[in-house]
């Protein structure tokens, strides 16, 4: 009984559940719901520690994940309304391309965002507007 009584203990507490992967599809998804819900820790949590974010095809915006979070701070704190709604996305290999509905910032826009994930993170993004 007692042995029994271990084994669900262990099991509730997560020690026999199987670990999920994480595909570029997940990560592309953990950090719009953190985005969504404004939550800075939450949102820098997939990405690589020197991410280069772009403006679509080469001009560099951002590098690394403290530069991110100084703007992408201030960003949440300033629109608290703001919602990201994926209309598309593609996954090819290590890639994920969302097109997205950005409201909440004054005047909705659409944009398109590419994820490229190495290592099991998100390494690159290129925004098209």
């Amino acid at each position: 009984m007692k042995k029994l009584f271990l084994f669900f203990i262990l099991l509730a507490n997560g020690v026999f559940a199987q670990s999920q992967e994480i595909t570029p599809e997940i990560l592309a998804q953990k950090q719009l719901n953190a985005y969504n819900a404004r939550d800075i820790e939450a949102f820098l949590e997939p990405y690589a520690d020197d991410v280069e974010i772009y403006t679509f095809p080469n001009t560099l915006r951002t590098k690394g994940k403290e530069e991110m979070r100084k703007s992408y701070d201030s960003y949440f704190q300033k629109t608290p309304k703001l919602h990201c709604e994926i209309k598309n996305r593609i996954i090819q290999g290590n890639t994920v391309i969302d097109k997205e509905y950005i409201t909440g910032t004054g005047k909705p826009f659409e944009a398109i965002a590419i994820y490229q994930i190495e290592n099991n993170k998100i390494k690159r993004v290129y925004f098209v507007r």
